[in-house]
């Protein structure tokens, strides 16, 4: 899976730095406001595209005294400071660039420019978006969209997705407003059109902050995974009783498992032993991403009603 999310975030860092580079020529040239912000947008992904794959490398490190289940929830700092800066830099400076430019209105000069580059910059964006959303389908097989964002523990993937959408829908907003602006002679749509521009950004960032939120504070792993460690845990012959199943992603690839089970009174120390190795084992085989398994013996006591639903 890292693998995977490290392919789609370098063709999506390719791709904004291509697209930043002629889109600053062209604000250049044609003083255009929403062309300005489009570079700022493509500036600051491609800067979180490189924080995205630090974090990937930091996630890879293995684990040491200091970080005993490793360093997997880097990456899930990584996005958040992700989308902090698409909040921060992106959306604040868009906002700043809208609002001086209606203050001080310049007429556009060869709009041509900002229409060929907005094409080619469609065109980069698209690739990119069609890798990003290929590999976040294969991860999210069946499930919907919002569902598999909520639900998904590798952030990398929809993190690019997010980032590649609202460059896609900030181009459309850009080549509407130049379009007007070249129209009507009006550049308010220009300024209209970067202020826009900087709200797209602000949603995408308060989205990504609100989906790693969770991630980075310690999130459950999926209740299919739960339901079936509580199903397995019941079917053992010494197992009694569950008190709880406590699961907490330590990376996209590492779940951390403990149980509290109520052991049978005829069980034996030795087959307690015994019981608490095969549980382990088979635990870890059906479900890959479970790296350490805790099990507690302790006496009976009420279950939230909340564990597995």
């Amino acid at each position: 899976m890292a693998a995977e999310s490290r392919k789609v975030i370098i063709a999506a860092l390719i791709g904004n730095l291509m697209v930043a580079i002629t889109k600053f020529v062209a604000a250049t040239i044609t003083g255009s406001s929403a062309m300005f912000s489009e570079t700022i947008h493509s500036v600051v992904d491609t800067g979180n595209q490189v924080m995205m794959l630090y974090g990937l490398k930091r996630a890879s490190l293995p684990a040491d005294d200091r970080f005993p289940f490793g360093h997997g929830k880097e990456i899930y700092f990584w996005s958040f400071v992700v989308a902090i800066m698409i909040f921060g830099v992106g959306a604040g400076l868009s906002f700043y660039e809208g609002v001086h430019s209606l203050q001080n209105p310049t007429q556009l000069v060869n709009p041509t420019i900002n229409y060929i580059v907005l094409s080619l910059a469609i065109i980069f964006e698209g690739v990119a978006w069609m890798f990003a959303w290929k590999a976040f389908s294969r991860q999210r097989g069946r499930r919907g969209l919002i569902e598999a964002v909520q639900r998904g523990k590798d952030p990398s993937l929809f993190v690019v997705l997010f980032e590649d959408s609202a460059a896609m829908l900030g181009l459309v907003v850009a080549m509407a407003g130049i379009a007007l602006a070249d129209i009507t002679g009006n550049p308010a749509f220009d300024s209209i059109a970067s202020l826009l521009i900087g709200l797209i950004l602000a949603l995408t960032a308060a989205w990504l902050a609100y989906e790693t939120k969770g991630l980075l504070i310690g999130e459950r792993a999926n209740p299919d995974v739960v339901r079936g460690i509580e199903k397995m845990a019941l079917s053992h012959r010494k197992i009694h009783h569950i008190n709880d199943v406590l699961t907490m992603h330590m990376g996209p690839d590492y779940v951390l498992v403990n149980l509290s089970v109520e052991f049978t009174d005829s069980a034996r120390a030795d087959e307690i032993e015994d019981a608490v190795a095969q549980l382990d084992h088979s635990i870890k085989k059906r479900f890959p991403d479970v790296k350490r398994v805790f099990i507690e013996a302790e006496a009976r006591r009420f279950k939230s009603a909340t564990l597995i639903n």
